[in-house]
């Protein structure tokens, strides 16, 4: 028989977001280790921002959210909030609930920038890194990079060579 191609006319809907992520799905592994990492640094989040004021984007979402940037490769955050607006695995992942409204990219780069120079960031990484479970998962024997990404994430144009000339390098010479 086939379906009924007529939209419901629903006034509510719930949506569980925890039961719409796959149990063995592996961002459930690495978000509760990021989760973990991110409760270490609570005091050098709090003395990141006033008592006072406007609140912000929360750190730990900032940092989920900058995580799904670079495991998906996206280009810009814009395009991140775009992601952030449709994507239910997106804001499980982040944890912003369904009906939550998503930040504004200019919004998002403002606070990111924050954490930069507040040396948040490289914290974070390193939290994640000293935990346990993941020190298994590493190993200084080996080391590989997918040479497109860095091609992509830089111009020719921008390399300066040694020799001091003014002309950048040849594109695909060797």
């Amino acid at each position: 028989m086939r379906g009924d191609d007529a939209r419901t006319g629903t006034l509510f809907s719930y949506v569980d977001l925890e039961a719409r992520i796959g149990k063995s799905h592996p961002l459930r592994a690495i978000r509760q280790l990021v989760s973990e990492a991110l409760a270490t640094l609570e005091k050098q989040f709090s003395a990141l921002y006033s008592p006072m004021g406007r609140p912000s984007i929360p750190p730990e979402k900032l940092l989920r959210a900058m995580l799904l940037q670079a495991f998906y490769s996206i280009r810009s955050e814009r395009q991140l909030m775009e992601r952030l607006e449709f994507d239910i695995l997106f804001r499980w992942f982040v944890g912003l609930g369904i009906n939550d409204q998503v930040w504004d990219h200019s919004v998002f780069s403002k606070n990111r920038d924050r954490l930069f120079e507040g040396d948040i960031a490289a914290k974070f990484l390193n939290a994640v890194l000293e935990q346990p479970r993941v020190k298994r998962l590493l190993s200084a024997d080996h080391f590989s990079v997918d040479g497109t990404l860095i091609e992509a994430w830089a111009s020719m144009k921008s390399f300066k060579p040694k020799d001091g000339a003014d002309e950048p390098p040849a594109e695909g010479g060797g």
